[in-house]
């Protein structure tokens, strides 16, 4: 690390990097504080030092700063801007690196070795000890170079995770310093769940592998059980849009207090962004919402706090709450059936919705000739956060190798196991056919959740009109007046067109002969 800060600071390699140190605002004490760092432009100018240094290749490999390759050894960090990487005792482990070019990736970790753990560990937790304690707050942000912006301004409480998102036990070491935290992300991250990636959490999604480590990344749905479990008051704090946390703090340091100040708890959040991300006007936007944040609700455990989100909720879709809590009720009866068995569920099967999922990105990494059909799979088919980014990934570029180049670092475990899942054998034809069996059970389930969805809609507003009403006003020609009216007349024919969809769905299987595909994994 120390050789790394000196070839920064004194040599001409090292000038692009300084000169982008210097112009994200970073002053010399603060650049050597943190042993901020230039590695050569070189396949062998690291593994040369350390050698001479007495350090054996093995422990080179073992430290992740070696790579082997079909040619031999070569340095694993070349012409990147580092960032050394301490534990939470102050101790060196590894190192976090930018490219400084088009180089992909952007940023570079050590590989997962004895001592670096990016998924245990925050970075600058051994500087923020007393800034988090004197604060009693710790604030998470996304980028090495935003904690350092921070703490040169006297923002000492802040951490960020390893260039991956947020796991769980990331989250109990803040937990034993402070019940405090708040996750500053930026609009768009907030708003695509890129920090935090979906509704289950990702160990869970890998559940068809138990045996294999994974890292499990808190999610909404994670947050949202932390905080009502786990006494850890978890708020959300959103930036200005296009903003980076330097980009508050540089030129008004009081404007980041009151970013950190307004975050929100990560219920009331969602809440909040789902009300404004859907139209709550429209039946078909408030049945949207009802789908979003009704999953949320499923780990809260204390009767008072679920009691007041479903009023919320309530006011929010106009669905009565005795409706929304039996919703609940059955999601959480269905979450307990998709617990996986020794038995491989076939693709009518209605447990396991995740696995389908899995299944179906399976056939489209292994069978090359399956990409146009693959092309055409909506995203919203697939629930899980993590199989939706392989196959955005996916359908950029088909190659494995690409494919897990722009994945983030969290989720190439994942692809892993896509690639390695136990597929039957089958040919061509028969691929296509999986395919096609995969996607009609996909659609069956969106349909069903549409379905389920539209029907406390409209037995709110039968409740409120009386069904003869309803049906009166759908059978006329002439357009209602009521806006109520309208409606549900609206809500009434969505649910005759999810009705018609299924039931077609259903005629087409009658008709025709569908092989039934077991998924292995």
């Amino acid at each position: 690390a120390r050789w790394y800060h000196e070839l920064l600071v004194e040599s001409a390699g090292g000038k692009q990097a300084w000169e982008y140190v210097q112009g994200r605002g970073i002053d010399r004490p603060t650049a050597e504080a943190f042993l901020l760092g230039y590695s050569p432009a070189s396949w062998e100018a690291t593994g040369e030092q350390l050698r001479q240094r007495g350090y054996a290749d093995a422990e080179l490999l073992a430290a992740g700063l070696l790579v082997e390759g079909e040619r031999g050894l070569y340095d694993r960090f070349r012409g990147r801007l580092m960032f050394p990487i301490r534990d939470g005792g102050g101790r060196f482990v590894g190192f976090g690196a930018r490219a400084l070019d088009d180089s992909m990736p952007k940023y570079l970790n050590t590989a997962q070795t004895a001592v670096f753990d990016k998924g245990g560990m925050l970075y600058a937790l051994d500087r923020a000890h007393e800034g988090i304690r004197r604060e009693g707050c710790a604030v998470i942000v996304e980028g090495y170079m935003d904690v350092i912006a921070a703490h040169q301004r006297g923002f000492d409480n802040v951490v960020a995770t390893m260039g991956t998102s947020l796991t769980e036990r990331q989250v109990r070491l803040l937990k034993r310093q402070t019940r405090n935290i708040v996750l500053a992300l930026d609009a768009d991250a907030a708003g695509s769940e890129a920090a935090l990636r979906g509704h289950e959490v990702v160990e869970e999604a890998l559940r068809q592998d138990e045996d294999r480590e994974t890292m499990p990344v808190v999610t909404w749905r994670g947050l949202v059980r932390y905080q009502d479990t786990a006494a850890v008051d978890l708020r959300v704090a959103i930036l200005p849009a296009g903003c980076d946390p330097d980009d508050v703090i540089r030129p008004d340091p009081e404007a980041w207090r009151q970013v950190i100040a307004s975050a929100r708890p990560v219920l009331d959040y969602r809440f909040e962004a789902a009300a404004s991300r859907h139209d709550l006007s429209a039946p078909r936007g408030r049945s949207e919402a009802v789908q979003e944040l009704l999953p949320l609700l499923e780990p809260l455990t204390d009767a008072v706090v679920r009691a007041h989100y479903l009023q919320r909720l309530s006011r929010l879709s106009l669905v009565k709450e005795a409706e929304l809590s039996r919703m609940v009720s059955r999601r959480r009866r269905s979450g307990r059936a998709a617990e996986p068995e020794a038995a491989a569920p076939s693709l009518g099967d209605k447990r396991g919705d995740a696995r389908p999922e899995g299944f179906l990105l399976a056939l489209l990494l292994r069978f090359p000739h399956l990409r146009q059909a693959g092309l055409e799979v909506p995203p919203d088919l697939l629930w899980e956060s993590a199989n939706r980014e392989v196959l955005a990934a996916w359908k950029r570029a088909p190659e494995l190798d690409t494919v897990k180049e722009s994945l983030p670092e969290e989720l190439k475990g994942h692809l892993e196991r896509l690639v390695s899942w136990r597929l039957p054998e089958l040919g061509a034809r028969e691929a296509e056919a999986a395919l096609l069996d995969t996607l009609k059970t996909l659609d069956k389930r969106q349909n069903r959740a549409e379905a389920e969805a539209n029907t406390a809609l409209l037995a709110t507003k039968e409740e409120e009109l009386g069904p003869s009403t309803l049906v009166e006003a759908a059978v006329s020609d002439i357009e209602p007046e009521d806006e109520m009216v309208r409606e549900g007349v609206g809500l009434l024919r969505t649910g005759q067109d999810i009705g018609q969809r299924i039931h077609g769905t259903q005629r087409k299987e009658e008709d025709g002969e569908t092989a039934e595909t077991v998924i292995d994994g």
